[in-house]
């Protein structure tokens, strides 16, 4: 039977392409080298002049309440460039209590000089969970609209919440379960990402101890701002981004860790410690500039509302004032007269015992049976306050008010001291649940 001359070809060119292969493997060609452009500023332009021209373009479109936010905004956008060199990104929350602050086109304007920028309002876990962990670089987050996940339906994105809260931290990562036909697989998500956000009102602590704080608030009419367009400015925002960034690349390796301000420590260390690194490698008057800004906000944002606990201890040493002990019924009094407390009206009702006691609890502190005179009643010590009042509240906070209403002898015997073995007597260990009895 004759040889069937297409078969021949085949095997003939699978021979020659096997050949060709083994003597590639014998002989490997080196790769081309491609050259790397090394990214340049021109010989006037220095880290100064950039930082400069960046706050210049910011003050354009976004009118800040202070310098101090002015400076920060800039810092903030500059430390995104160069996110592999921290060991934590802060984040920056544009607060307000009225919408038409300026939040949202403070997130804008950011939105052009940094990197990757990932504009999110509404968006499904989900879909920023795959943002930050993309081939394509790492994102800078820009949330709009964040009252939306930290309020009434908190519980609906605690996802989100986890992401915001541990994103923060270098090699920091989500875990998910993902199923792939029958099988269920883990996987770890990196959450490190540096993120903008803004809305009305205020945050979690979480949140907030993580964060830069600008509290915008309306233009007054004295005040103006260049109306910004996209189409017309987005052009310039990019060019000033590609400074930036080329500036940021060329002097990361020379950032070295900043001497920070006195007072500046732990979380807010982690805060400030990017930004102020970043304005000592620009020079200038930008380091003088920058510690100015973590003092100012710093202390503008202990100033803010504190936690209804903190305030309790606060208005606590406000009534004890230089007494050792009161009773809890005096001390109800004493606060509940604090005029601007909330201790008269907790959701239509003033603070009661059963309250106070709920609420001291998680700092360790709880009443004790105290004798007045020829009777007992529960109370609390001032040596029992001291340790929480010294490990939460400031040392500059004001001492006792001589304006607090005090409450008569009538209500507070001048004798009150502690009842031996209390254990015994309320057969509760101090705690509130029950009235306070007379013997």
């Amino acid at each position: 039977m004759a040889a069937n001359p297409h078969v021949s070809r085949v095997e003939a060119e699978a021979e020659r392409r096997l050949s060709m292969l083994e003597t590639a493997k014998r002989n490997p060609r080196p790769l081309p080298r491609v050259a790397v452009a090394t990214p340049t500023l021109p010989a006037n332009d220095s880290g100064e002049k950039v930082l400069a021209d960046v706050t210049a373009f910011l003050r354009r479109f976004v009118a800040y309440p202070n310098e101090h936010a002015h400076a920060a905004h800039a810092l903030w956008i500059a430390h995104t460039h160069l996110m592999d060199m921290w060991d934590s990104t802060p984040r920056l929350a544009f607060l307000s209590p009225e919408p038409g602050s300026g939040k949202s086109r403070a997130l804008e304007v950011t939105a052009l000089l940094v990197p990757h920028p990932v504009e999110a309002v509404n968006v499904t876990p989900a879909y920023l969970f795959r943002k930050v962990g993309s081939d394509e670089g790492r994102p800078t987050i820009l949330y709009d609209e964040i009252d939306t996940v930290f309020g009434p339906k908190a519980k609906e994105n605690e996802e989100i919440r986890g992401l915001l809260n541990a994103g923060h931290r270098k090699h920091s990562k989500a875990g998910r379960c993902v199923v792939r036909g029958k099988e269920v697989f883990t996987e770890e998500i990196p959450a490190y990402c540096a993120v903008a956000l803004a809305g009305l009102g205020d945050l979690p602590d979480t949140i907030l101890t993580r964060a830069v704080i600008v509290r915008m608030r309306r233009r007054a009419p004295s005040e103006t701002v260049e109306p910004y367009r996209h189409r017309v400015h987005s052009a310039e925002g990019d060019a000033l981004a590609v400074r930036l960034a080329a500036w940021m690349e060329l002097v990361g390796p020379r950032i070295q860790w900043p001497e920070l301000p006195d007072g500046i420590n732990d979380r807010d260390a982690d805060v400030w410690e990017p930004l102020i690194a970043v304005a000592d490698a620009a020079g200038g008057d930008w380091p003088k500039r920058a510690r100015a800004s973590a003092v100012a906000l710093l202390a503008d944002a202990k100033r803010s509302a504190p936690s209804l606990g903190i305030q309790l201890l606060a208005d606590l040493r406000r009534v004890f004032g230089e007494d050792d002990a009161l009773t809890t019924q005096a001390v109800l009094d004493g606060l509940c007269a604090i005029e601007e407390s909330p201790w008269g009206d907790l959701r239509g009702k003033p603070l009661d015992n059963r309250g106070l006691s709920h609420r001291l609890r998680p700092y360790g502190i709880a009443s004790r049976t105290l004798r007045v005179g020829s009777t007992t009643a529960k109370g609390y010590r001032r040596t029992d306050l001291h340790d929480a009042w010294e490990r939460y509240l400031p040392a500059s906070l004001p001492q006792p008010d001589s304006a607090v209403t005090r409450v008569t002898a009538v209500t507070t015997p001048p004798t009150v001291t502690d009842v031996t073995d209390v254990s015994q007597l309320d057969g509760n260990g101090g705690d509130d649940s029950e009235e306070a009895t007379e013997v």
